[in-house]
């Protein structure tokens, strides 16, 4: 078969004709040179930027990392013992994103948006980026809207507002997550969409939060975000990033949104590790120079945005394990520097019984009391200043038993108010129960109930105000509070202590069994000179009355007033 020049010709121009209109499929391309744990190092992709995704075989992503002169260092996410050497590495031109939307919500997903809760796939089109630069000051507004946990001591002393990052620290098992999953709970009905980030952690203890969740009714408005301890350092490493990916969509969108970093000290391992496998210079404790930055950047992205910007919030509680209660380490004192307060948990609160075992002294909130309902900041602004006092002087009081009045009173007003913080788990308090409770022990109320009966007296107080003073709890729940109405709770509460039975009349002595009968009547309470009047107590025996009767009538006067 002969070949003429022309047709030779004419079918290279048609060739050439098709490349010029975009018929060419061009890609910059690299070799894989080697492959372990994860990392891998790729020749070839000389033009590839910081953090741009690469395409391997077997539908493994790569994260282009270190960028150096002959190889690119990248982390591999997905099946990456199935990469060999030689594999041919593609650039995409593309940052990593994730699915973000509300068909996320009530599932269980991985950093890279894959269902692991066997419930099919997750319909989304929206994605968003893994790493998003955080807003900027002019975008901002102070954070000033409270969001309530639900937690008597957090919201009363280290209340936490829409657009806060508040750091819950302490050593392993003293309730760290157990207040963040109580916070989820608390948010039901209130338009916060929360996201869990679980880094690390067994996925058996994944699925037991997502069954609490669901148990309470809180599952349908919660994002979970699992990297299992036996996934590779790359995946745990994004897991926070993803998170707050998936909690910017409702952000921007002029939502409300609510993370939970569980934890981010393993997340900081996973940095590390992928960071030496890279052969990244190792600093303090082997951890890289930019690990500040590691965290800084993930926090910075929790925000109240302006009005111009819609208003929405984001709110971030990120978690990190101590040892031994050392809050002065690498990471500790780094994320400490980066958010806006601390919960500290303390190991013997806890085993004492204290829970949520929160230590006033070290806890914070830089916010104050801008983020808090008025009646809540009015009930409690005492409260953290008589737990310390209750704490300092409790050390002292084992060393000797002589203690005057005054520290005596102390002693006593503080034991009740630990008593009044003390709070079960999966069980969040209503504010307006929690400002009831709190005024009961601030405002000395308390003080005629002996410790123990404490709780019991809670529940009886909480259930007459429910059932007969449903306006007054409406207005606190409002946040209105002006003299009248501090004045109809106090009145609430002293009736209450009456008809329960007080332990100790206004003086702080001890009644005797009559005498609690006697307070508990309705009709000795609109009389209250009656046993003046007849000298002694009510059941005639008069022991409770003697001393009394020998009084002069003036000083019985002042009393019975008194």
């Amino acid at each position: 078969m002969q070949i003429k020049p022309d047709e030779i010709t004419s079918i290279l121009k048609e060739r050439i004709q098709g490349l010029e209109d975009g018929g060419a499929d061009l890609s910059e391309v690299g070799t894989v040179l080697s492959v372990a744990d994860g990392i891998s190092r790729v020749h070839g992709l000389d033009n590839v930027m910081s953090s741009e995704l690469l395409e391997l075989p077997h539908d493994v992503t790569g994260l282009a990392l270190n960028l150096e002169s002959d190889n690119v260092g990248a982390v591999l996410f997905g099946e990456w013992d199935k990469i060999e050497e030689g594999d041919q590495v593609k650039r995409t031109g593309r940052l990593l994103e994730v699915p973000v939307g509300k068909a996320l919500l009530g599932r269980i997903v991985d950093p890279l948006g894959r269902p692991l809760d066997g419930k099919g796939d997750i319909d989304t089109s929206e994605t968003r980026p893994a790493e998003f630069k955080a807003p900027g000051v002019v975008a901002r507004q102070p954070v000033k809207e409270p969001l309530l946990t639900g937690i008597k001591p957090i919201d009363a002393m280290t209340n936490i507002g829409r657009g806060q990052r508040e750091l819950i620290i302490g050593d392993r098992q003293t309730g760290k997550s157990s207040i963040c999953i109580d916070t989820i709970i608390n948010q039901k009905g209130k338009d916060v969409q929360c996201v869990y980030v679980a880094i690390g952690q067994r996925m058996s203890t994944v699925v037991d939060v997502a069954q609490q969740l669901d148990d309470h009714g809180a599952l349908d408005h919660t994002i979970i975000v699992a990297a299992p301890a036996n996934e590779a350092a790359p995946i745990k490493f994004l897991a926070p990033y993803a998170g707050a990916a998936m909690a910017e969509h409702f952000l921007y969108n002029g939502g409300h949104a609510l993370a939970i970093y569980d934890d981010l000290t393993k997340h900081a391992f996973a940095y590390r590790q992928m960071s030496l496998l890279l052969r990244r210079p190792p600093g303090r404790e082997a951890y890289p120079g930019d690990v500040f930055y590691l965290h800084s950047r993930l926090l910075e992205r929790s925000v109240k945005l302006s009005d111009d910007l819609d208003g929405g919030s984001f709110t971030a509680l990120p978690i990190i394990e101590t040892q031994a209660g050392d809050v002065s380490a690498y990471i500790p004192t780094n994320v400490i520097s980066i958010t806006d307060g601390q919960i500290f948990l303390e190991a013997d609160l806890f085993r004492s019984g204290v829970r949520p075992a929160i230590n006033v002294g070290i806890s914070v909130s830089r916010v104050g009391g801008s983020a808090q309902t008025t009646p809540m900041r009015k009930v409690a602004g005492r409260l953290r200043l008589e737990l310390s006092q209750y704490r300092e002087l409790e050390a002292f009081a084992q060393f000797g038993s002589d203690l005057d009045a005054d520290t005596q009173a102390t002693l006593n007003r503080g034991a009740r108010l630990v008593e009044v913080l003390k709070q079960d788990e999966r069980d969040p308090w209503a504010v307006e129960d929690q400002v009831a409770a709190i005024y009961s022990g601030t405002g000395g109320y308390l003080d005629r109930v002996k410790v123990e009966r404490v709780q019991e007296f809670l529940g009886s107080l909480l259930a007459r105000l429910r059932s007969e003073e449903s306006d007054l709890m409406q207005q606190i729940a409002d946040g209105d509070w002006d003299d009248s109405i501090e004045e109809k709770l106090g009145n609430c509460i002293a009736e209450a202590i009456d008809d329960f039975g007080p332990d100790f009349d206004a003086e702080g002595n001890p009644l005797e069994e009559g005498e609690s009968d006697r307070i508990r009547s309705e009709d000795e309470r609109q009389r209250p000179s009656r046993t003046e009047e007849s000298g002694g107590s009510a059941d005639g025996d008069g022991s409770g009355d003697s001393d009394e009767a020998d009084e002069p009538a003036e000083e019985r006067e002042e009393a019975a007033t008194t």
